[in-house]
């Protein structure tokens, strides 16, 4: 369902005009009928201050069940972090969350497009490339 369709129905259902939630969003009557006409994608920090406005929890917005979801079923599996390596992944989480998304797409385009590269470079090597020469390398030596 397009998350604005959705939005609407929420904010009917409770019995809530748009003026109200302007009021209790800060965010514009204008705004909040453009997104629920389909015409911009809010933030997801926008969903946060509309759920806080329907009062409803936030996955909500993006769930049609009548029942809360069951939470994931996650790996059991993980293998401990050292403290160096969960160190190194938290300083990368925080310096992702300040970097604003314009940059982050284009870091997120040249990782997809290394790897790409990388996949196509490992297919691409021969055999024989991979094992180490077993032959003398010949030198020529100028006198």
């Amino acid at each position: 369902m397009i998350i604005g369709e959705h939005l609407r129905a929420i904010r009917e259902q409770k019995g809530f005009s748009q003026g109200e939630i302007e009021k209790r969003t800060g965010l514009l009557r204008c705004y909040i009928s453009r997104v629920e006409n389909g015409h911009t994608v809010p933030a997801i920090e926008t969903l946060e201050k509309i759920a806080r406005a329907l009062e409803v929890p936030l996955y909500q917005l993006f769930y049609e069940g009548t029942d809360a979801p069951s939470a994931p079923k996650l790996p059991t599996d993980v293998p401990e972090l050292s403290k160096k390596d969960a160190r190194y992944w938290e300083q990368l989480r925080s310096l992702f969350s300040r970097t604003n998304p314009r940059d982050l797409q284009l870091l997120l385009a040249v990782a997809r497009q290394m790897a790409k590269v990388n996949g196509q470079l490992e297919r691409e090597k021969p055999k024989s490339a991979l094992r180490e020469r077993k032959e003398p390398v010949e030198r020529s030596e100028a006198h």
